[in-house]
């Protein structure tokens, strides 16, 4: 179950959307707390820097006491601007320290209990010190900004901004911090977190439904053609995919049944071979097998028997044709056949054959037409082969028309090609034949009224040898009427001595 294509898609899916809700969390919370933490500093900065300001411009003004004894002094002069500045911010509060890091006063709004007494007066037998680092860093800069729990100091990790007291000498002789208290935008933050896990999350579900139903309609065709397949290897062709749509996976299912379509007729094709070869094969060896043992065992005797050693000799042409017929179809399988090529006149090849069929042309008074551009027309080609091709062609033309039809053998130029075609009136090929004309062991008088010789592989011969010249062949018939073979082959000038050359198939 965990090797199919659907459960791998689903997989998948679900591992790309839990990630993407990981990291638009991440991104999210990244964000959000970085614009938080700049916006509480800019703030706390700017308290500080209004605190700082105060501080200096009134120390200064109060003489030559240091700056402890100014705060013990001006305390509660302090204080109520301290508490003014203050309310800019619920979450703040300010740590006023000397020079050594002492916590002197702290002012804020709700947790300087926490630090001071209620009037946030931190005297001296009381002890609040900022640790020694964070005093060392800030004597060597004129500001420090942290967000941690400042070295110990607070229990828990907050923002804060410091920024010295300078004396009118240059000497650091206190501090002023701000602190943020605020969680709310803790809560925030995991407010948002829930907020957009459960809208993700529902989104996942919408889309898990839907990617479902699209993957197992992608699936489901696959699925059916792996079994569809298995059927065939068991040599049940009759399976079919069912297409639904238009969408590539449609496509598929069509290639696959076309494929399956010829699939089950080359396995029909290949079963009528076999019956043809078959009955061709026990036909002739009964009969020279009955006559021979007549002939020895007396039955025939005197005068009779040249005629039947004809007759069997005749079989004996039979057997060696079939023969001869499968011997070339292995030979052109294994590309062992070569084609010399020579120019040749095609139109005294046309004549001889047609006068070599003088006798089955008068048989079926048929009428016979020869069209040619000229009295000699050279080609380039094997002059063997092709004589194979055009004879067989002009054979079977002779063999399936009707008596007192058309029969014509035309041959034109086209071009830097010449164009031979036979044409015959009678049955010709039904139209659901004409793709499997030219395949191997395709008999088109099925039911062997007409054919009673051939088995098949005539026209798959010649279709190869028009190939293997690089030219085309083609057939057009109109059923019940008639029909016409057309091959080409390259116009030549007439033949010069040396020009053949051999070719392979």
């Amino acid at each position: 179950m965990l090797k199919s294509v659907f459960v791998k898609y689903i997989s998948a899916f679900m591992l790309i959307n839990i990630l993407s809700i990981f990291l638009s969390t991440s991104i999210i919370t990244t964000l959000v707390n970085t614009f938080d933490e700049n916006n509480k500093t800019r703030n706390l900065a700017k308290v500080n820097y209004a605190v700082a300001s105060y501080m200096i411009d009134d120390y200064t003004d109060s003489g030559e006491n240091s700056f402890s004894a100014y705060l013990d002094d001006s305390v509660y002069k302090i204080i109520p601007v301290l508490d003014t500045i203050a309310l800019s911010e619920d979450d703040l509060l300010i740590f006023v320290a000397d020079g050594n890091g002492n916590v002197r006063l702290v002012r804020g709004q709700e947790h300087a209990g926490a630090f001071a007494g209620d009037d946030g007066i931190i005297s001296g037998t009381e002890q609040l010190t900022l640790p020694q680092s964070v005093v060392a860093e800030m004597k060597k800069a004129d500001s420090l900004s942290r967000h941690d729990d400042l070295d110990g100091f607070f229990t828990d990790s907050h923002m804060t901004y410091m920024q010295p007291i300078v004396a009118s000498e240059g000497k650091t002789v206190g501090m002023v911090m701000t602190c943020s208290m605020s969680t709310d935008m803790d809560e925030l933050l995991e407010a948002m977190i829930r907020t957009i896990v459960m809208s993700m999350l529902w989104l996942m579900l919408a889309a898990l439904i839907a990617v479902y139903f699209i993957t197992e309609r992608l699936v489901s065709p696959i699925r059916d053609m792996s079994k569809a397949a298995r059927e065939f290897a068991g040599g049940q062709f009759d399976v079919r995919v069912q297409v639904n749509g238009n969408d590539e996976v449609s496509e598929l299912a069509d290639a696959f049944n076309n494929m399956a379509n010829s699939l089950q007729h080359s396995d029909e094709t290949r079963r009528l071979f076999l019956a043809n070869v078959s009955h061709d094969l026990r036909t002739p060896m009964t009969t020279i097998r009955g006559y021979i043992d007549s002939i020895l065992s007396g039955a025939i005797k005197g005068d009779m028997i040249p005629h039947y050693l004809e007759v069997i000799s005749g079989e004996v042409q039979r057997l060696s044709r079939l023969v001869s017929s499968l011997l070339d179809i292995t030979r052109i399988q294994a590309g062992e056949r070569k084609f010399n090529v020579a120019p040749f006149d095609i139109c005294e090849m046309a004549r001889e054959i047609i006068i070599f069929s003088e006798q089955r042309l008068e048989d079926k008074k048929l009428d016979v037409e020869f069209d040619a551009d000229r009295d000699n027309m050279f080609v380039g080609g094997d002059r063997e082969a092709i004589h194979q091709v055009l004879s067989n062609i002009c054979d079977n033309a002779i063999k399936f028309s009707r008596e007192k039809g058309k029969y014509i053998v035309s041959i034109k130029d086209s071009g830097s090609k010449t164009v031979v075609s036979v044409y015959n009136e009678g049955d010709g090929i039904p139209e659901e034949d004409l793709p499997y004309v030219f395949d191997r062991f395709y008999k088109g008088d099925k039911s062997r009224g007409l054919d009673k010789t051939g088995v098949g592989l005539g026209l798959y011969i010649s279709r190869t040898i028009i190939e293997a010249h690089r030219e085309k062949i083609k057939v057009e018939s109109e059923y019940g009427k008639w029909c016409r073979f057309t091959f080409t082959l390259p116009r030549v000038n007439p033949p010069k001595p040396a020009a053949s050359r051999e070719m392979e198939t």
